[in-house]
């Protein structure tokens, strides 16, 4: 299994919005608006962090992890674990996955980072039923 690439950090847009909130500029209702359905993937899906918010500061944020691909048919567009995506890149050849921090108290979310998984097209071997 090949690891992550074509990382981008969402990191200098996430502070520029923090530094329009914290300014007045922009509104909290307008950043803290996540979906139920994003909320529910938080908390089944979603790996906690040390972050807190920095929009409330009640709570630590919650890292989901959303996947999109050709290769994923139904899958694709959907909320990961991070167990799931280590088997998802030893199986699949490549994939999308867009992390998004979320506090489930206040409905703050942004994207955090976005990489590619998967095998890069090295052809995985396929296990027999035997094994």
């Amino acid at each position: 299994m090949r690891t992550q690439r074509q990382v981008v950090d969402y990191a200098l847009q996430r502070r520029s919005l923090l530094a329009e909130v914290y300014s007045g500029r922009v509104g909290t209702n307008e950043v803290c608006d996540a979906n139920p359905y994003l909320l529910r993937a938080a908390k089944f899906h979603g790996q906690p962090t040390e972050v807190t918010c920095p929009v409330c500061r009640k709570e630590h944020l919650t890292n989901v992890s959303w996947v999109y691909g050709d290769e994923l048919k139904h899958a694709s567009g959907s909320a990961r674990a991070p167990e799931e995506l280590a088997r998802m890149a030893a199986v699949f050849e490549e994939f999308s996955v867009y992390t998004v921090e979320v506090c489930r108290t206040c409905s703050w979310n942004h994207l955090v980072q976005s990489y590619v998984l998967g095998t890069g097209g090295i052809p995985t071997r396929r296990r027999t039923a035997a094994e």
